[in-house]
């Protein structure tokens, strides 16, 4: 059986660099523990987003998702709970609506975590057998299918983070030993000018360990010469678009967003609530003023990083720019990271849960580009211009997953790049593409703007 150890708050996040994927499992399963202990026992059946199931649902989701994909996908074998390898088989990204209702009823805690203990105890003894395909299955090969598995739960890790943000107080638990929050200190404002020339996004399958199907192949492309903000859109900036009348002035929006603003009637970012009269900043655990914020990155939809763009007389950057910006240096080498060739660390970026929450903007200089553009990784995932889109030659290789990427090439979604204070190290690669609806407004989402 496998032990997830004592109930105590677990808020090691170091991954040694190199493991066993039973170690690792073990480890991306005491985190996964972690955050859900964050949440009271009685709060697993509210629906926190109105867009998202309910949190019973991930607590099923995860370990159904990793038997499908490898016991019953890869190995073939026999489910012992087949209704809820169906009921928690997929979760959902609802297009044209506003508010989403399951239909579902759903076990109880209890249950959930006896199906979740049986399956991780199938996939600790699944590891060898899966091994002894890889001379005749692609998944099978270099431990692909475990990387599949891995990767999905360490992305919900920062799922369930931003949807426990929705949450009342009441409904979660705070960890006793989580870092203090840091305020003030952040980088000047400057714009970096970047200099045109060719850009490298996407990888070959072989370069790379492990990539989804949307990373893959390898494209060329170039931009020309733009200047863009070296750090992030802060809170204090943000403020001053909404005291300037930002959300009543549809001038500013798209028309398509303009009619989701006024539908929803949002007057300020999905992380900010007014309390008696001042608007405040809502952490995952603690509200703090705007002014003990105003350091930190704002984080918005795209619909609303549109309307500050054009009223700042400038606009989001593309995907290529952004690459541009992180990856290419002035001498025209591709670097696999920001900073260079070294490993992710805590030195080079506010992710990897270092903080439980925004830090200011540009407090990591170690982490700054070639360009010496900051904050290109961490903190908060970068909104592009980009709308979500297959590279040329794209392939869905995962069998039990084709519709991973393609479900979303429908001109809805848009490409976001970098990484928040909740996304995991592993998942931090040059390569790695993510992606929302334009007017979803959860996510640990910042952006900067760029100008010609």
């Amino acid at each position: 059986m496998f032990d997830a150890g004592n109930r105590a708050f677990d808020l090691q996040t170091t991954r040694p660099a190199s493991r066993t994927i039973e170690d690792r499992l073990r480890h991306m399963w005491r985190r996964s523990d972690t955050i859900f202990r964050t949440v009271q026992p009685s709060a697993f059946s509210e629906q926190p987003i109105s867009l998202r199931h309910p949190v019973i649902f991930y607590l099923g989701h995860l370990p159904a998702f990793a038997w499908n994909q490898i016991c019953r996908g890869v190995l073939g074998q026999p489910s012992f709970a087949p209704e809820f390898d169906d009921l928690f088989e997929r979760g959902i990204d609802p297009t044209g609506v506003d508010h989403y209702e399951s239909g579902n009823s759903w076990p109880s805690t209890a249950e959930v975590e006896d199906y979740r203990d049986r399956i991780r105890d199938a996939l600790l003894e699944s590891v060898g057998e899966v091994r002894t395909l890889s001379g005749s299955n692609i998944l099978a090969a270099n431990d692909r299918i475990f990387e599949v598995v891995i990767e999905h739960e360490l992305m919900h890790q920062e799922t369930l983070q931003y949807m426990f943000q929705q949450l009342p107080r009441r409904a979660k638990r705070r960890p006793d030993d989580l870092p203090p929050l840091v305020f003030h200190g952040a980088a000047d404002d400057e714009r970096m000018r970047i200099g045109g020339g060719p850009v490298q996004l996407g990888a070959n399958f072989d370069e790379i360990p492990f990539g989804w199907d949307n990373e893959f192949p390898r494209y060329r492309t170039s931009v020309d010469d733009f200047t863009i903000d070296r750090t992030p859109v802060r809170v204090s900036r943000y403020r001053e678009f909404m005291d300037d009348g930002g959300y009543e002035r549809p001038e500013l929006w798209t028309d398509d967003d303009w009619a989701w603003r006024a539908r929803l009637e949002i007057q300020s970012p999905s992380f900010w609530s007014l309390r008696d009269g001042e608007w405040r900043f809502d952490t995952l655990f603690e509200t703090v003023s705007l002014d003990e914020a105003a350091d930190w990155p704002v984080y918005v939809s795209l619909a609303e990083a549109r309307a500050f763009c054009r009223w700042s007389g400038a606009r989001l950057p593309t995907e290529t720019e952004v690459h541009r910006a992180a990856y290419t240096t002035p001498e025209e080498s591709v670097r696999p990271f920001p900073w260079g060739h070294d490993p992710p660390s805590e030195t080079r970026g506010n992710f990897d849960f270092s903080h439980w929450a925004p830090t200011p903007v540009g407090s990591f200089p170690a982490g700054d580009s070639a360009w010496g553009v900051s904050e290109l990784v961490g903190n908060g995932w970068e909104w592009t211009s980009s709308v979500f889109a297959p590279f040329p030659g794209f392939e869905a290789y995962i069998p039990g997953y084709p519709g991973y990427s393609s479900d979303f090439f429908d001109d809805r979604h848009f490409v976001m790049l970098g990484a928040s204070w909740a996304t995991p190290a592993g998942l931090i690669r040059r390569s790695f593409r993510n992606w929302f609806q334009g007017q979803y407004p959860y996510v640990f989402a910042n952006f900067r703007c760029v100008r010609p």
